[in-house]
């Protein structure tokens, strides 16, 4: 099976304005839904404060879309990325596609595959490779990139490897790309810097998020929110990541911060990662 010319195209465009772009640090909203959920140009405009540029979202907190995009030109804000959950992207791709390109979106991110409890079989990942291999083509078409983000869940083991490595060789390497949440990562008790280079030219994105020291790791993709914590001052080994994924071409991450926090400790973490070098 052969790409289109076209569609060639559109990714080769897509990669080379990736390449081409600066680093830089952007917010996953979601680590301030509690102040969206009271006050949506406020919260906007202290994004703005934070002197954050890039932002990845999945909806409009309940404001209609033209006054959400007015409020993100205000502030200055650029939607970089755009989530989107598994079911819509397996009944309804191009509206998917629609919807991340009004934002301006360049990537579409499914963050959780479903699955029965705590258990994620090779059946579930199959699945999961079916949808996301065509609605990656359809998305790829319409000059988006398609990334799943792991919640560790997809760790446990198969194999002589683990369902993580049997996802990456069924997912299509030409439509499906990855977003990278290193606290998940750790949590599932792998080491981020070696999937990094394991897998160098599937990371497209990351996720910036650190661990309180002496948390337990698990394989179900759920953790403490409070064990959030200030970049740097956790156990996930952020300056050693930042070095590789910068050194593999990852030129987008976004902090997210789930603690009851975060607006405190976003501005922390922004000093952090600007100290390093």
């Amino acid at each position: 099976m052969h790409l289109s010319v076209r569609t060639t195209l559109v990714l080769l465009l897509i990669l080379s304005s990736i390449t081409l772009r600066a680093q830089e640090i952007g917010l996953q909203l979601y680590s301030l839904r509690n102040q969206f959920a009271t006050d949506v140009p406020g919260t906007m405009a202290k994004i703005k404060s934070f002197g954050i540029k890039e932002i990845e979202l999945g909806g409009s907190y309940g404001l209609p879309f033209p006054d959400f995009i007015k409020l993100l030109a205000q502030n200055q804000l650029q939607v970089v990325s755009f989530g989107t959950d598994f079911d819509r992207l397996m009944n309804f791709p191009q509206a998917v596609a629609d919807d991340a390109r009004a934002y301006g979106a360049k990537f579409v991110v499914c963050f959780w595959i479903p699955h029965n409890g705590d258990t994620f079989t090779v059946e579930d990942a199959d699945k999961a490779a079916a949808v996301f291999n065509r609605a990656g083509k359809i998305l790829a078409q319409n000059g988006l990139l398609l990334c799943y983000h792991p919640h560790g869940y997809e760790f446990q083991p198969h194999e002589k490897g683990t369902l993580f490595d049997y996802m990456l060789d069924v997912f299509d390497t030409r439509y499906v790309y990855m977003e990278m949440d290193v606290f998940w990562v750790k949590q599932a008790g792998q080491d981020p810097i070696a999937l990094l280079k394991k897998y160098a030219n599937r990371w497209v994105l990351l996720h910036l998020k650190d661990r309180k020291k002496g948390t337990a790791d698990s394989l179900n993709g759920k953790a403490d929110e409070e064990s959030n914590v200030v970049l740097g001052k956790g156990d996930v080994g952020i300056a050693q990541i930042m070095k590789e994924a910068k050194a593999i071409g990852i030129k987008h991450y976004f902090i997210e911060d789930e603690s009851s926090k975060a607006e405190l400790q976003i501005p922390e973490s922004l000093t952090y990662l600007r100290s390093l070098k």
